[in-house]
């Protein structure tokens, strides 16, 4: 998935005052969403060490560390859809003319206006419904948390209706000629769809949302307006129910640790902590025949464990290794494939943000999860390792003398103890993963002031704002995700898939295999959050009935899901890799299946040994 493209149009002179007023709104959220973010950082670890310190826990904090989170879900989300920073498709649009780019785009900004527009009522109506509910710790009506919902969807309503005033008059009459032409041939067939029975899946949940996907809509105003369709269509479930499920879906408190690890892994690079990380290992290994391959491999092991943002990874390490790459001679196609497959490689690296979602979702111990997926991911580092060395034309180079390695891992010390430190209080029970990202933030800020002093405060508060971004994107995806997966359970169909894939040839290895092909295909177009939130509370159950451990299970489909993220031609994560690395992606486009093919052998040894998830399992 891509951010939405920037406006195809420019704003002319009468567009001017529209401009102004979105930016001046946007301005406002960002200020609010900045202030929320330092909130929760401040209340989480006030309450890990007022527990883990004085042994005096605070009954309140996680109450209202999820009741802000709530808030900053929803802001982040208003102020993702004001920059065109919700996750999309864009490879097939990208290949269209400008002309078809302009109508595309009216098209992406009038789905997401017709789903909110749907959802303002029933927001309302949840919010009368919760206002009856007491928070138990402070005592609060349910209400001040519902607000975020409808102020969320309200503002995302507004932002929504001013950036299609920015399109042109014909783009949005054609967009709105499409929406008027499909609402109302879903109302003439609402008879004929409902006596399809389960069939009717496939027009809402397939062609609505594939083809609102490949057209460039954001996937979650797919996802969302898709289940909206289906309930008003088909049945006569109210749509609070909706406003329901994306409530539940976003504020799972395990998921306030995406806000919370993203804001780590900016301040690592920011501080200067990942370039420490990666000059240790170059001065260490990199004289070696494939050294800075294998620098590259270990910096995204390292780094993978902090950020848990894929993109963030890979820029904190291949701007620092690429030149001298190049400088020994080694091709920019090999670079990037590796690149590529090196984020594959660490989807599973704690604390991955796919984890934790899949915790949040199937109620897997977030614990038993950061212990599985970290074997896995050296698994496969060692094999790319292999790899790289065999298709390595480095040139070589003097070893390191052992007094510049000193002083490299004594700079790269502090930056090297986080991920330990991260995981180990996980594992330990000190802290929860929400809450360790908290000390991860404390350290860092102490390590970036006091030892690589290369903190510009004033690129905090766009941190901060990025961090409320991104996360808003994220958690409002998996938010509707959770209501199409609502609706799909309501329909019968969890259990119609439990049986046929229940009933595959080969008993736990036919379904393995089944899951992988499948994750892989999703992997490419959904990416991993979406596609995991929507189908893990139907597989996992599955796989428990069966008998796979779901620990094994969740490490196999994130790598699977992870290969088809970073495979050509449709998986986002290639293009990511092409664009940080400044390689045209045809360039790498021969180069990358070598690493793909090496990257799902070693995933099939995987599945095939469970161990290597559960061996260190308590």
């Amino acid at each position: 998935m891509a951010a939405l493209a920037s406006d195809v149009t420019a704003s002319g002179g009468g567009r001017s005052p529209v401009l102004f007023v979105e930016r001046l709104i946007a301005f406002g959220l960002e200020g609010f969403a900045a202030l929320l973010v330092v909130a929760e950082v401040f209340i989480l670890l006030v309450g890990v060490a007022s527990r883990f310190v004085f042994d005096r826990p605070l009954v309140w904090s996680d109450e209202l560390a999820s009741l802000l989170f709530l808030w900053l879900a929803m802001i982040g989300a208003a102020i993702a859809l004001s920059r065109g920073s919700h996750m999309r498709l864009s490879t097939v649009t990208a290949m269209m003319t400008v002309t078809w780019q302009r109508r595309l785009e009216a098209l992406s900004v009038g789905v997401p206006l017709v789903f909110l527009a749907l959802l303002v009522g029933p927001a309302r109506d949840y919010v009368e419904d919760q206002s009856f509910i007491e928070t138990p710790a402070l005592s609060w009506p349910g209400s001040i948390r519902a607000y975020a919902m409808l102020a969320g969807i309200g503002l995302m309503l507004l932002l929504a209706a001013l950036r299609l005033l920015r399109q042109g008059w014909r783009e949005v009459a054609l967009a709105a000629l499409v929406l008027a032409c499909l609402a109302g041939g879903l109302w003439a067939a609402a008879p004929a769809l409902a006596g399809l029975g389960n069939w009717n899946l496939l027009v809402f949940f397939v062609a609505l949302v594939g083809a609102g996907v490949l057209l460039g809509v954001p996937i979650a105003f797919a996802f969302g307006l898709s289940t909206v369709a289906y309930l008003l269509t088909t049945t006569s479930t109210p749509l609070a129910v909706v406003v329901g499920r994306l409530d539940e879906g976003m504020s799972s408190l395990i998921l306030l640790a995406v806000p919370l690890f993203v804001l780590l892994g900016l301040l690592v690079e920011a501080t200067g902590m990942a370039r420490a990380m990666v000059a240790f290992l170059a001065a260490l290994i990199g004289h070696v025949r494939g050294g800075l391959s294998y620098v590259l491999l270990g910096g995204m092991l390292l780094v993978s464990g902090i950020s848990g943002s894929k993109a963030a990874d890979m820029a904190a390490v291949a701007p620092v290794l690429f030149p001298e790459m190049k400088r020994r001679g080694l091709d920019e196609g090999e670079m990037v494939s590796l690149l590529a497959a090196s984020g594959a490689m660490a989807e599973t690296i704690p604390p991955s943000l796919v984890l934790i979602a899949i915790a949040s979702v199937t109620g897997v111990s977030i614990s038993a999860l950061f212990t599985g997926g970290l074997l896995p991911g050296i698994v496969l580092a060692l094999a790319l390792a292999v790899l790289a060395r065999g298709r390595t034309r480095e040139a070589p180079t003097e070893q390191a003398p052992l007094s510049v390695v000193g002083r490299a891992f004594l700079a790269g010390l502090p930056a090297l103890v986080l991920p330990v430190l991260i995981r180990t209080a996980v594992v330990e029970g000190v802290a929860t993963a929400t809450e360790v990202s908290t000390i991860g933030i404390a350290y860092c800020l102490v390590v970036g002031v006091l030892v690589y002093r290369q903190l510009d405060w004033r690129r905090l508060y766009p941190m901060l704002v990025e961090t409320a971004t991104l996360s808003g994107a994220i958690l409002f995806i998996i938010g509707a995700a959770t209501s199409m997966a609502w609706a799909l359970t309501q329909s019968g169909f969890s259990d119609a898939l439990a049986r046929a894939m229940g009933s595959v040839p080969g008993g736990q290895w036919g379904f393995l295999a089944i899951s992988v092909a499948a994750f892989i295909v999703l992997g490419s177009v959904l990416e991993g959050i979406p596609a995991m939130v929507l189908f893990g509370p139907l597989l996992f159950p599955i796989a428990r009935q069966i008998g796979v451990n779901e620990v094994h299970y969740a490490v196999v489909v994130i790598l699977a899901m992870g290969i088809g993220l970073f495979a050509p031609p449709f998986g986002l994560g290639y293009y990511t890799a092409c664009t940080i690395g400044r390689v045209h992606p045809d360039v790498a486009l021969k180069k990358i299946w070598p690493y793909l093919g090496v990257l799902t052998v070693t995933l099939l040894l995987l599945a095939a040994v469970p161990w290597f998830s559960t061996g260190f399992l308590p």
